[in-house]
């Protein structure tokens, strides 16, 4: 029996021998679902395109995007720049290179900030209930009957314009729905067997929401996420393309937009090829959240 057969069996084993195994067996057949659905596959792809190359940026261009060379102004593209050249002779394949970091950036602080925040909201509303609940949930229903853009744009204009107070922004107009996954969640688990024994045992209710409640809505929250970063992609390109965010001459994709719609008709790649880059990394989340979906979600069938 060769090494990778033997590992394939272990994965799939009807008696698994440690907690280790079966999680293992869990994440194995998970990743064969999840590597069965053709479109899941594909925004896998982009998203790991995605990172690659935002890893590799200093691999893959010659400088940080913000070189000016005026000679070379609007130049469309060729084998010697490939996406062209803005109005001030910046390669806009490197700024496209370079702007995929600052999206992993405001994606990833985003992130740190909004699934903490929506976890504790909803789990503490979901599990505790009462006026508790009405609190929290009143507090959320504010925050979800603003459009996003809209709440963004209000809260970037009270602290300035700036990437960190974009990405704040953005985090505050983004942690209603996560709160509302979790409680419905939360208040699922609650009357649940293990729940009770934890509660006879005279576990605290804040060491129930943590080592109990929590863990149970991750699958859903991350799910959400996913499929959330689309949104977080747009609302960060907006404030972008209006000034409010990433400033120049950081290579960000909404404001690479902003001061090339001035050249659409005549050089249309200028505005054309960051917008590109921003429907294609906004399919590939979404994509990637559907097949995520389809392997966290035990209640989303077959």
């Amino acid at each position: 029996m060769t090494r990778s057969t033997s590992i394939k069996s272990w994965l799939l084993s009807d008696s698994p021998q440690s907690a280790f195994q079966a999680r293992c067996q869990r994440l194995y057949l998970g990743w064969r679902v999840f590597r069965s659905n053709p479109i899941a596959m594909t925004g896998f792809i982009i998203i790991s395109t995605l990172l690659l190359t935002a890893l590799l940026a200093p691999v893959l261009t010659s400088s940080d995007g913000t070189l000016q060379t005026l000679s070379n102004r609007l130049q469309p593209p060729s084998a010697e720049h490939w996406f062209g050249t803005d109005e001030l002779g910046r390669d806009i394949f490197e700024r496209i290179i370079w702007g995929s970091r600052v999206t992993l950036y405001i994606v990833s602080l985003v992130t740190v900030i909004v699934v903490p925040i929506g976890l504790l909201i909803g789990t503490v509303a979901g599990y505790l209930g009462g006026w508790v609940d009405n609190v929290l949930m009143r507090l959320t229903d504010i925050f979800l009957a603003f459009p996003r853009l809209i709440l963004a744009l209000a809260f970037v204009s009270a602290l300035g314009p700036g990437l960190e107070n974009a990405v704040l922004a953005i985090a505050l107009t983004t942690w209603s729905p996560f709160a509302r996954i979790a409680r419905a969640e939360a208040l699922t688990i609650r009357n649940s067997e293990h729940i009770m024994a934890a509660q006879v045992q005279g576990a605290s209710s804040m060491r129930i929401i943590i080592h109990h409640v929590t863990p149970l809505c991750l699958s859903s929250m991350i799910v959400r996420l996913t499929l959330d970063m689309a949104g977080i992609i747009l609302t960060a390109a907006g404030l972008g393309f209006l000034g409010l965010g990433a400033q120049p001459p950081l290579p960000e994709w909404g404001a690479m937009i902003s001061t090339g719609r001035e050249f659409l008709l005549d050089q249309w790649w200028v505005p054309t090829v960051p917008g590109i880059a921003i429907l294609v990394v906004s399919m590939g989340f979404n994509l990637l959240g559907d097949g995520l979906r389809d392997v966290l979600d035990p209640r989303s069938g077959d």
